[in-house]
């Protein structure tokens, strides 16, 4: 497969997963991601656990770094630092998602490397951004899931404030780092000067507070959290029961509210007074809930997502192993085949994304260091002064 950003280098000094996973994306895109990592234990979600792989390795570190190259660096000395700046030379940029305070101090800022580069695009990804009251504060998922109003705004109106299942903010923020990123290289190459580009997760989540935000900016609306995961403004759009468990239905336009009612064998709710329009079924939600949820609990799942596939938009509720052994979606190839070392049949998710039809491929994450040599050599460095730097502790 001809992959789009052969010939683009990125070195990374990345932790854990908003880093991580932003250039992963970019590795399975066909860019050499070499990641730079401390001598002693590398990434920490090498020792992540509970599922390892041998020394230095695991499942989670998997998850976040299929098709990267891997280099033992120190670079807090000067040894470090001068193969690192041999490497920016070649570079087309450096991501890091270090706290704010960070990359100034480790010199992966754009003032710092421009000598080395001018085109060199210095990308970073920080808890609360830099240059700031709080550029020092480490910060994690959960933390801006909870301060952006996330926390708020999901789970049961009764319940306590509930986060996503997931840390869905380092992964809108590793999405934003790759787009920050592959923007710089696009300008530098243009222009041949580079720059810093930052994204910080507590402004990623912000972001995707989206129109709630809009609403309360403009109109002082807050949104607040509806039963049964509902839309805030449109009904019926939100779980009901059915025979065997749950299923969402989301009857978001008037059209996919008739084809419901129609396909459910309800045509007379159309007709009552409280669901004619959509204010009035936003208004009497309870009742409308109570209505549907009689009908639905009448056969299992599986049957109303086979009578409404393609008619009204509708889903299962699954549990993790349900949607992973979904037939549907190992058809589609997004369980692929990742042989690694220590686990010969590991099995990964698949890239989202597909080149001509194609699945993009993906290699097992590199143990820790195991490419130093390799890309010291392409660097220029000979053998004795590669054996000479692991002497010193550089490597």
């Amino acid at each position: 497969m001809n992959l789009p950003l052969a010939g683009v280098r990125i070195l990374s000094l990345e932790q854990y997963g908003a880093g991580p996973y932003g250039t992963m994306c970019l590795a399975q895109m066909g860019a050499d991601v070499i990641k730079l990592e401390p001598p002693r234990g590398g990434d920490s979600s090498r020792a992540t656990g509970p599922f390892f792989l041998g020394d230095d390795d695991s499942l989670f570190y998997q998850t976040f770094n299929l098709s990267k190259r891997s280099i033992t660096l120190d670079l807090k000395t000067e040894g470090g630092q001068a193969i690192f700046h041999r490497l920016v030379a070649t570079a087309d940029a450096v991501t890091n998602n270090a706290r704010g305070d960070q990359p100034a101090k480790l010199g992966l800022d754009y003032r710092a490397l421009s000598r080395v580069k001018p085109s060199i695009v210095c990308v970073h990804a920080s808890a609360y951004g830099r240059g700031n009251a709080r550029e020092s504060w480490p910060g994690y998922d959960y933390l801006m899931q909870a301060e952006a109003g996330f926390l708020m705004m999901t789970g049961e109106p009764e319940a306590p404030p509930t986060r996503f299942g997931l840390s869905m903010v380092d992964f809108m923020t590793g999405q934003m780092l790759a787009t920050a990123t592959l923007a710089g290289i696009m300008g530098a190459r243009a222009s041949g000067i580079g720059a810093d580009y930052d994204v910080a997760l507590l402004e990623a989540a912000l972001h995707q507070t989206s129109y709630p935000a809009t609403w309360y900016l403009n109109e002082g609306h807050e949104t607040g959290r509806a039963p049964r995961s509902a839309h805030p403004s449109v009904t019926p759009s939100q779980l009901f029961r059915t025979g065997d468990g749950w299923i969402f239905v989301m009857a978001q336009l008037p059209k996919f509210w008739i084809r419901l009612v129609d396909a459910i064998g309800a045509a007379h709710l159309a007709d009552d007074p409280r669901f004619r329009t959509v204010a009035d079924r936003l208004k009497h939600r309870a009742e409308l809930t109570d209505a549907l949820d009689s009908i639905f609990m009448t056969r299992p799942t599986a049957h109303w997502v086979e009578r409404l596939g393609g008619i009204c938009p509708v889903a299962p509720v699954h549990d993790l192993a349900q949607a992973l052994d979904n037939a549907f979606v190992r058809g589609r190839g997004m369980v692929q085949p990742v042989p690694h070392p220590d686990r010969p049949d590991l099995q990964m998710l698949a890239s989202p994304i597909l080149v001509n039809g194609a699945r993009l491929p993906a290699a097992h994450a590199p143990k820790l260091g195991a490419d130093t040599a390799a890309i010291l050599g392409e660097a220029g460095y000979s053998p004795g002064e590669i054996a000479g730097f692991r002497a010193q502790g550089v490597i």
